[in-house]
Order: C-alpha cells, then sequence, then structure tokens
C-alpha cells in the first residue's frame, strides 16, 4: 500500500467539514448542576471577544435575579423578547424573528434545553437555535449535563428526580466547542447556602431532594466524561480530515485483532478488561483477504465472536486486504489507537522461526503502538477440539478422479507421440498441464492424485529402465521428486485461483442481483407491490422463506409472503411485533426469542419503521452467516427506502387530489355563488316590487315582473339540474333509460326551447328525413344537445348563424351544432370540456362570464355514458366559427 493510500483523508470526516460550510458555529458551556456559573463564564468570554470589536447581542439571558450576573449583560445589545399568549398568560419568550433580522456577529442563547411555549414555531429553544445556525450566526449557549438525552435515565436513578427538558446527543455532538465548567460541591452548596442560586425556600427544597453531596459529585463525573468523549471525538475526527497519522496518545484506544481460530474469544475478553482498566473505547477488527474462501463453519464461529465483542461494547469492523499486518496499521493510525491486542497463532512454528507471523510483523512494522500477545488462556485449553483444516470445502467426486486419469492417460500418449516424433529433452511439462488441468477443473484433491499418478506414469513409461518403477540414475530421482513438488504445488495455487474465481463470481452475482433488486423495487408504486417484490428476491437470494409485514395501525399485519403464506403463528407474531416496537432485530440468533424459527429484521428509514421482514430458519437449514446477514440487512435497507418513497408517492397523489378537489369546490362556489345571486336578486326585486306597488302597478306591469320571475327561477332550476346531473356523472349513477329515439323530434324541442329563452340568434335544422334511429336515453341527450345548443347561443353574437344537421355513418351518427361566430380561444379549446370553463375564456364571449361552465361538461359525460363521444373544432371557414360534433353508436333496431 502506497504512502499516499494510507495518508488519505476519510471521506466522512470531509463530507461533515463540507457540511459546516455556511452555518454558524455552536460553543456550548457545558455544567453538571444549576449555579455552577455557566451563564457568568458565558458571558465573561462574550466581553473579551466584544472587547475585539465584535458584534456581540444578547438574545436571551436568564440571570435567576443574581446581580453579578445581570451587571455581566451591560454593554450587550439585548434583543427584547417576544410576547406569547398562552392560558390568557401573557409568556415572553426568545424573538427567533428579531435574531435572524439582527445577524449579530455572536448571539448569545442562555438555557439550551429550554422549552418554548406552544404557539411558538418550534417546540424547543435547540431547534431556535439550529434555525440560527443555518442562517450562519454564531451562537453561543449554556447546558446542564443532566439535559443530555442519553443520560436521563441515569440521572434519575442518581437523583430521584426525572428531568423533563432534554437534548438529543447528536445535537450536542455537533457543537463545534464544549467549555466544561466545573465547581466542587462543596463550594456549590455553600453557594446554595447563601441564596445565590435559589431563593431559601426553594434551596432548602433543592437541597433535601437535588443538591446532595452524593449526586453532586455523581453529576460531575459524568460532566468530566461526556466532555472528555466529546473532546476525544473532535481530535478523531480532525485527524480524519487532515489526514493527520496517529496514534496521538491523548486518550487509550484498543484494538481487538480477531479471526475464526481458537484464540480470539481469549483475545476479545483480554481487550475488554485492557479498556476497562484504562477507561478507554475499544474495537474488535477482522481482515479478510480478497477472494479467500471462508467455510460455514469458520463462517458461523467469526460471526460468534464479533457478536461476543458486541456484546462485551466494542465496536466491530471488517477490514479487506492481503496483507494483514498493513492493513491492521493503517486502520490503527487512522482510528488513533494506541494499543493492539492479538493472538498467537497455534501450529505455526516455521512463522515464528522465520518471524512472519502477524505478532511479529506488528511489532516490526509500528513503534508507537503497544502489541499485546495473547498466548493460551484457560477458555482455550477447555475448548473443543480444533477442526482438522481442509484444504478445500469441495465434496469429493469419483467422476473428478476418472477425469483426472484420464488427463494423466492423455499425457501418457502425448508424450509417446512427441518421442517419436523428435526428441524432448523434458517431458515433465505434459505432465504439469495434465495437473493444472486437473485442478482448474475439479479442485485440490483431484489435482493432487493427478500429480502423483503424473509422477508413477512419468517414471514408469518414460525414465530409464522403462516400464519399471526403479530409477537407474540419481538426478532421475532428483529430478522426479522436485517433479512431484512442482506438481503438488502448482495444483495447490492453481484450485486457489479457481476458489476465489468462484467467490469473485458469487460476489458479482450478488451484486448483480442487489442491483437488479433495486432497479425492480424502483419501478414499483403500491406498499404491497414493494412487499411482494421484496419478498420474492430475498427469497431467491438467501433461498429461505421470508415474510413481510408493514405498519398497520400501530401494529404489523403480514402483507407478502413467498412461498405464499396466510399467517403467522402466534409466537412469530410477537417475535416480529417486538422488532417492529423496538426496532431491533428478533427471533433465531438474536437476543430476543431465541427459540422461534423466524428472524425478524425491522424495515427502518431514519427514525422510522415501516414494518418487519422475517426470515425463517429451519432446524436443518445452518443459522445466516455474516455474509448472508449483511446482504439481508442490506435488501431490508433497499426495501424500506422502496417502501417510504411508495408512501411518499401515494402521499403526494392524496395531496394533489385533495389540492385539486379544493380547487375545484372553490371554484365551485364561488361560480355557484355568482351565479345564483344574479338570479335570485332579479327575483328579489321583482317580488319585492309586486308586494310593495302591486297595488298600484297596472296589469301589463305585473305580467313582465311575473315574467321575469319565472325566467330567472327556470334558469336557477337549470342550473340546479346540472349540479345534479354533474353530481350523478362523477358517482358513476347516472341510470340510463335507454328506446329508440328520433333526433330529428329532440333538435326541434330543444331548438323550440331556446326560442322561448329569448335566443335572438338565427337557429336551423338540415337534418335528413331518413336519418336512422339511436337507442339512448331521450331525456339525457336532449339535456346534452340542449346545453351544447345553449352554449352556442350563450357564446355568439346576436346575429349568429347557427346549423345543427347529422351525417349518418356505418357504425356511426354524428350529430354537429356549427355557428359562424368568433370562434374559440386556442388555449381554451383543449379544455373546453373541462368544468367550471366558462365565456370568459372564448373570443366569441358576449356574456361576461354567464353560466356556471358545467353544460359541455356535462354533454360529455352523457355523451361518455352512451358510449358515444363529443370533440369541438375552431375555426370551421375562414378563420371563424365553432362545430360540436356529437357522435351516437349506431345500433340498426330490430323488426
Amino acid at each position: 500500500m502506497s504512502s499516499e493510500e494510507t495518508k488519505r483523508a476519510s471521506p466522512d470526516a470531509l463530507l461533515a467539514l463540507a457540511g459546516k460550510e455556511g452555518r454558524g458555529r455552536l460553543k456550548i458551556f457545558l455544567g453538571a448542576a444549576p449555579g455552577v456559573g455557566k451563564t457568568y463564564a458565558m458571558l465573561t468570554a462574550a466581553r473579551s471577544e466584544k472587547s475585539g470589536g465584535k458584534d456581540i447581542a444578547a438574545g436571551l439571558i436568564e440571570t435567576h435575579g443574581r446581580r453579578e450576573t445581570e451587571q455581566l449583560i451591560d454593554g450587550f445589545a439585548v434583543l427584547p423578547r417576544k410576547p406569547i399568549v398562552y392560558r390568557n398568560q401573557v409568556m415572553r419568550e426568545f424573538d427567533l424573528d428579531a435574531a435572524l433580522a439582527r445577524r449579530p456577529d455572536l448571539l448569545l442563547v442562555d438555557e439550551y434545553a429550554h422549552t418554548n411555549v406552544p404557539g411558538s414555531r418550534h417546540p424547543k429553544r435547540w431547534q431556535d437555535i439550529d434555525e440560527l445556525l443555518r442562517a450562519g450566526i454564531n451562537v453561543w449557549t449554556t447546558l446542564n449535563i443532566q439535559h443530555l438525552e442519553s443520560l436521563n435515565d441515569v440521572v434519575q436513578k442518581i437523583s430521584k428526580v426525572r428531568v423533563r427538558e432534554t437534548v438529543p446527543d447528536k445535537v450536542f455532538d455537533k457543537a463545534d466547542e464544549v467549555v466544561l465548567v466545573d465547581f466542587p460541591p462543596d463550594e456549590l452548596l455553600k453557594r446554595l447556602a447563601e441564596g445565590k442560586i435559589y431563593v431559601q425556600d426553594t434551596a432548602a427544597r433543592a437541597v433535601d431532594n437535588f443538591f446532595k453531596p452524593q449526586n453532586l459529585t455523581a453529576l460531575r463525573e459524568l460532566a468530566l466524561r461526556r466532555a472528555a468523549e466529546r473532546v476525544d471525538a473532535a481530535l478523531i475526527e480532525s485527524m480524519q480530515a487532515q489526514a493527520i497519522e496517529g496514534p496521538w496518545a491523548a486518550g487509550e484506544r484498543i484494538l481487538a485483532c480477531v479471526g475464526p481460530d481458537q484464540i480470539s474469544p481469549s483475545v476479545v475478553r483480554a481487550a475488554k478488561r485492557l479498556a476497562d482498566l484504562m477507561d478507554a473505547p475499544w474495537i474488535a477488527v477482522t481482515v479478510e483477504r480478497p477472494g479467500a474462501y471462508i467455510d460455514s463453519v469458520a463462517r458461523q464461529r467469526l460471526d460468534e465472536i464479533l457478536k461476543l465483542a458486541e456484546s462485551l461494547g466494542a465496536d466491530t469492523q471488517t477490514l479487506t486486504g492481503t496483507d494483514m499486518p498493513a492493513e491492521l496499521l493503517r486502520f490503527a493510525k487512522f482510528e488513533n489507537v494506541t494499543q493492539i491486542v492479538v493472538g498467537r497463532a497455534r501450529g505455526g512454528l516455521i512463522n515464528e522461526l522465520l518471524r512472519r507471523s502477524l505478532p511479529h510483523e506488528l511489532v516490526r512494522r509500528t513503534q508507537d503502538i503497544a502489541i499485546h500477545l495473547v498466548t493460551r488462556e484457560a477458555d482455550v485449553a477447555a475448548s473443543p477440539p480444533r477442526p482438522r483444516r481442509r484444504w478445500s470445502t469441495e465434496k469429493l467426486n469419483s467422476s473428478h478422479f476418472l477425469y483426472a486419469t484420464a488427463a494423466v492417460s492423455g499425457a501418457v500418449a502425448a508424450g509417446e507421440v512427441l518421442t517419436r516424433l523428435t526428441p524432448i529433452p523434458n517431458l515433465s511439462i505434459v505432465f504439469l498441464l495434465a495437473v493444472l488441468f486437473s485442478a482448474m477443473n475439479f479442485g485440490i484433491w483431484p489435482a493432487v492424485y493427478a500429480s502423483i499418478l503424473s509422477f508413477l506414469a512419468y517414471n514408469f513409461f518414460f525414465i530409464s529402465p522403462l516400464h519399471t518403477l526403479t530409477v537407474a540414475e540419481p538426478y532421475e530421482l532428483l529430478a522426479l521428486v522436485i517433479f512431484l513438488v512442482v506438481a503438488i504445488t502448482s495444483a495447490a495455487m492453481a484450485a486457489r485461483v479457481r476458489a476465489q474465481a468462484r467467490t469473485s463470481a458469487d460476489r458479482m452475482r450478488a451484486t448483480r442481483r442487489l442491483y437488479e433488486f433495486t432497479r425492480r423495487l424502483s419501478g414499483l408504486a403500491s406498499s404491497v407491490d414493494v412487499a411482494e417484490g421484496a419478498a420474492s428476491e430475498i427469497h431467491t437470494s438467501l433461498r429461505r422463506p421470508v415474510v413481510v409485514l408493514l405498519a398497520k395501525d400501530d401494529d404489523v399485519a403480514l402483507t407478502a409472503a413467498w412461498p405464499p403464506e396466510d399467517e403467522l403463528d402466534a409466537a412469530a407474531m410477537t417475535a416480529a411485533r417486538w422488532a417492529y416496537n423496538h426496532a431491533e432485530p428478533a427471533g433465531a440468533n438474536t437476543g430476543t426469542l431465541p427459540i422461534i424459527p423466524w428472524l425478524f429484521t425491522p424495515l427502518r428509514i431514519g427514525n422510522k419503521v415501516l414494518g418487519t421482514i422475517g426470515v425463517a430458519t429451519e432446524k436443518d437449514a445452518p443459522p445466516l452467516d455474516s455474509e448472508e446477514r449483511a446482504l439481508l440487512d442490506t435488501l431490508c435497507g433497499q426495501a424500506a427506502a422502496a417502501l417510504e418513497r411508495a408512501s411518499l408517492a401515494g402521499e403526494m397523489v392524496d395531496a394533489k387530489t385533495a389540492a385539486e378537489a379544493e380547487r375545484v369546490r372553490n371554484t365551485m362556489l364561488a361560480s355557484i355563488s355568482h351565479d345564483f345571486r344574479t338570479p335570485l336578486s332579479s327575483i328579489l326585486g321583482s317580488a319585492t316590487s309586486l308586494l310593495d306597488y302591486g297595488d298600484k302597478l297596472d296589469a301589463a306591469s305585473k305580467t313582465d315582473l311575473l315574467g321575469q320571475i319565472k325566467q330567472e327561477t327556470e334558469g336557477l332550476d337549470e342550473m340546479v339540474r346540472n349540479l345534479l346531473a354533474i353530481t350523478r356523472i362523477d358517482a358513476g349513477a347516472l341510470e340510463l333509460r335507454n328506446d329508440w329515439i328520433d333526433l330529428r323530434d329532440i333538435v326541434a324541442r330543444v331548438i323550440s326551447a331556446a326560442r322561448r329563452r329569448g335566443a335572438r340568434q338565427s337557429l336551423a335544422i338540415e337534418m335528413p328525413a331518413d336519418l336512422p334511429l339511436v337507442r339512448a336515453d331521450a331525456i339525457l341527450v336532449e339535456q346534452a344537445i340542449g346545453n351544447i345548443v345553449a352554449n352556442a347561443v350563450l357564446h355568439t353574437p346576436q346575429h349568429t348563424h347557427i346549423v345543427i344537421d347529422a351525417v349518418a355513418a356505418e357504425s356511426e351518427i354524428s350529430l354537429r351544432v356549427t355557428d359562424n361566430g368568433l370562434g374559440i380561444a386556442v388555449d381554451v379549446l383543449p379544455r373546453i370540456f373541462d368544468r367550471f370553463v366558462k365565456g370568459g375564456g372564448l373570443n366569441a364571449s358576449t356574456d361576461g362570464g354567464q353560466g356556471t361552465g358545467l353544460g359541455l361538461a356535462i354533454a360529455k359525460g352523457i355523451m361518455e355514458a352512451h358510449g358515444g363521444s363529443i370533440r369541438a373544432e375552431s375555426p370551421v371557414a375562414e378563420n371563424h366559427g365553432a362545430r360540436f360534433i356529437m357522435t351516437f353508436p349506431r345500433k340498426d333496431p330490430k323488426a
């Protein structure tokens, strides 16, 4: 490994630094208890910054009546607090908007864990501060150790007081700087007794409950430890971002090197004891060689060792590299490890003599890291006998040995032919080809068999004296022995290459399967389809029964299974619910309900659990190894992402539907309110005139007023019928009473009704006398044609000529309503049959927006209900005019 690779910065650390670009810096003054002087220390440090010319503002400072603290605020720009009414009381909170508008170089905001009054923009003050940081404003704040979420239960056990206001640890860990404000418990109790923290009555209760010497000491230790952890994490992050090689022994960090050998459990326990003695974090690491094949027994043992390390509190990592010592040291320097614990390999006498074992290599290659060698422990001696290492995990097949025999026989035949054609100094190469052929195709044992058989055949057929196994010359014997060694070595190497190629092919297929799985899920829209696809793919990958349970009403329900499964037993459902509720694996080979023959893995996306996936672990089948578990976790992650995407897509569709429904509702209300108000005003005016002046009006005036009332009432009745019709069409409740009807009669009634309602346009009917009958609902067809004619009358000038004609074809009859008005605007024509598209969008509009805009939509719904269609054309001739064509399916009446 080159030095450039070993000194490469961590991508995660660089991304973390890039994420801070443009953000403000957060500085937290951390204390163990109230009264240690966090606010005082923050204000004192701020005064020093102000003397350097910085613009500093006090967003919110809680002095609690302490005079010395109040004096430190003098000289700072104090932002006024924002009044918020809550339960008939005016509460004054931090004004976030004022701080964003003020944008000082540094803002002081006290009490990081404070809960805001309901009605504020954010429920917590730390969320207010996070918005300030995103806006690029630097913030200083204060926090007590008991307000950290992870320490909430610990603080409750110590002080017997449950702290309600907490801050998530991830928010605290993102702070750019943490300043520990320490105060001895005795001095703090003295300040409490003097009334410098609380008033006397409150101070007395505090001493009895919270401010006890043992409580303060325990909280002080928690604060010191948490601050030290934060400093250590900041050091590691800085070293990784700047590609600085460790170790820097600012704090101890332990690394345990483990593998599938017998001594690794002892290594893990020794590292745990060492970490406890030093109070240091520790990591358990295993190194895999690329292409190396690990049998199922070794894989299972390695998984158990890593689980043991995790149960003892270690972080686990799996590294990949051909040079194990170099990879371990690279990782150790990267993680600032100061001590490595490694076991002494058994049976490595040659390596020990040559000083090529892992402990010797680690000692030889490093000078800054202490190496602890675990030699032998009682648990190793008492452990079951170590299984004999196998050169190959392949099952022996008798046909492979027959093929190897045939290969050697072919080499003998080739040798006989070659020796007769031309003298060859060394025929052993021919036999070596037979050995390599056996190794590449059949594995190590047929290759070893071919090596021994080639050794004997070469001696018998080609070394003097021929056709005997004796050797006349000593150098011939040496050549035979060297040939045997080279043949076996070549066989072993070829078999290893074959195994590595097979492993690489398996991993390539797994990667391709994962890619296909991701691509397949990306094309599924519903959660049920995603669940079924995930169940099928995981079953194919792991060759085990799979069930998918998705969240439903605060519980999980069986959604998909492969092979198909209708239900799970009560025990399996209990494990599935536990995995869903606790967001942790449950069932077989876990710490929760391990006797259940199912392994349930939660489907997590962020902090949200969408369900669980269960994989059956049958009695005869081996448990899932680490690679299969890693594949399962990856597939579960992809399935969770697909489920979340499907859920978001559904929510988006629902949101669009709701928005469209809201738009339609608002448009309909606005249209109805306008269109109803106009005739109602006319009716009300006419009726009022009749009531107030009826005895003074002549007969003609009364008749005119009553005629207006009748006309406007008929218009209202038509609008109501249109609304009812569009409602029935939307609900699919439009009942058809089909009969044989004559379109000429219906058109004549429609034209007569239009003239009675005052149509001034020229209306003409040009329909053939032999027009076939149409099977349809006469009332609905008349309403549809009437809406088309009324639309033409409403949106054309008085001098317009309107023609209604019909054309009969073999399969359909087309009824056309054509006018020579100004036509339909280009932008309105594609949506002319949409709801609420009114005359204001037409070039020929003369109504100023009258009508509900439902007439054409109703006509379209009626025509589609009859199996027909309707369309509009504009312009018709000479760049003006409009034509509506209603097409009815033709059915010849039976005699």
